[in-house]
C-alpha cells in the first residue's frame, strides 16, 4: 500500500510549496453605485425627520386631551386615554391629532351627563356639485379633498397639486398628488414667504408664474420647488360661507404661467367656497359625532 505524502513542512521553500489559492480583493464601489446609496440613505434621513416633526407637533395635542380624558372619565392611566382615542378616531375616519385637538378645546359634557351634546341642531349637508366628482361620501375627509383637488387640477391645467389645512396656525399638507417626496416632506407644514401662506393670510388667489425669477421665496424653497418639477404654482384660499379660511389648494406647473382667465378663476373661487363650506359642516358634524362617540366610550369604559 502507497503511504500519503506528508504535507511541506512550513520552512519549505516557497517555490516548492503548491501555490496558495488566491482570495479576490473586495471590488470597490463604482462611483454611480456610491452616489444611488448616498441618495437611498438621504431619502430615509428625509423621512425619518418628517414623520418625528410630525410626531412632535402631534404629540403635545395628543398629551393635552390624554390629560383630559384621564381626569374627566378618571381613567387608570393615558395610555388607556389613548385607547379611546385611537377607537373614536377610527371609527369616524378622522385623523387622531383632530380629535385630540377638538377634545381640548371643546367645553366637556355636564358632570354626570349621559350624553355630551344634547339636542344640538344638524347642520344641512353642503352641495357638492362644484367639485364635478359625482356621488361622494360627505363623511370621508380625504374622499372629498382628493376630489376638490383634483378639481383644482382640472381647471388650472396643472398635472401637480396639494392641498393645506389650517392647523393650530399653521398649513399642514394633508393631501397631494403628482410631487416627489422631498417636496412634501419639506412644506409638510408652512407658517410663511410661500405663495400658499399668503394666499391664506390675503384669503385671495395668488398666482406666481414663474418660481425661478419670483422674489416671493428665498433660496432654499425655490431650490426644493424646482427640483420637484414646478416652475409655476397658483394658490387658492379654502374659504367657507362666512370668509372663514381652512386652508388652502395649489396647482404646480411645470412651465411658467400666464394669466388665468375670469372664467377659470370664478370656477376655482367657487370650487374652494363648496370645500370650505363642507370643511364647517364636517368639523359641526362628523368631528362632534366623534366626540360623542368617545364620551360614550368612555362611560362604557368605567362601568
Amino acid at each position: 500500500m502507497t503511504r500519503p505524502s506528508a504535507p511541506p513542512p512550513e520552512n519549505q521553500p516557497s517555490s516548492q510549496r503548491p501555490p496558495s489559492p488566491r482570495v479576490p480583493s473586495p471590488k470597490a464601489p463604482s462611483p454611480s453605485g456610491e452616489t444611488e446609496q448616498l441618495r437611498a440613505t438621504a431619502e430615509q434621513l428625509r423621512e425619518q425627520v418628517s414623520e418625528l416633526e410630525i410626531q412632535a407637533r402631534a404629540r403635545p395635542r395628543i398629551a393635552l386631551a390624554e390629560g383630559v380624558l384621564v381626569e374627566r372619565y378618571r381613567l387608570a392611566d393615558a395610555q388607556a386615554a389613548f385607547t379611546l382615542l385611537r377607537q373614536a378616531s377610527q371609527r369616524a375616519n378622522i385623523k387622531l391629532h383632530q380629535l385630540a385637538s377638538a377634545v381640548a378645546r371643546t367645553p366637556g359634557p355636564a358632570p354626570g351627563a349621559r350624553t355630551w351634546f344634547s339636542g344640538r341642531a344638524p347642520h344641512p349637508l353642503p352641495d357638492l356639485t362644484a367639485l364635478e366628482a359625482g356621488t361622494l361620501d360627505a363623511s370621508n375627509q380625504g374622499e372629498v379633498l382628493g376630489a376638490a383637488l383634483h378639481r383644482v387640477l382640472a381647471i388650472t391645467g396643472a398635472g401637480m397639486g396639494n392641498v393645506q389645512l389650517v392647523e393650530d396656525g399653521v398649513l399642514r399638507m394633508v393631501k397631494h398628488t403628482g410631487l416627489p417626496r422631498q417636496f412634501t416632506d419639506y412644506f409638510a407644514f408652512v407658517d410663511g414667504k410661500t405663495s400658499c401662506a399668503r394666499a391664506a393670510s390675503s384669503t385671495t388667489q395668488v398666482t406666481v408664474k414663474d418660481v425661478a425669477t419670483s422674489a416671493g421665496f428665498d433660496d432654499e424653497r425655490r431650490r426644493v420647488i424646482l427640483a420637484a418639477g414646478s416652475r409655476a404654482c397658483h394658490s387658492v384660499p379654502i374659504v367657507d360661507d362666512e370668509d372663514t379660511v381652512h386652508g388652502v389648494i395649489s396647482s404646480h406647473h411645470d412651465r411658467p404661467l400666464t394669466d388665468f382667465t375670469q372664467a377659470q378663476l370664478h370656477a376655482l373661487h367657487t370650487t374652494s367656497r363648496a370645500l370650505g363650506t363642507w370643511i364647517k359642516w364636517h368639523q359641526h358634524t362628523v368631528l362632534v359625532d366623534a366626540l360623542e362617540d368617545l364620551h360614550q366610550l368612555a362611560l362604557a369604559s368605567g362601568r
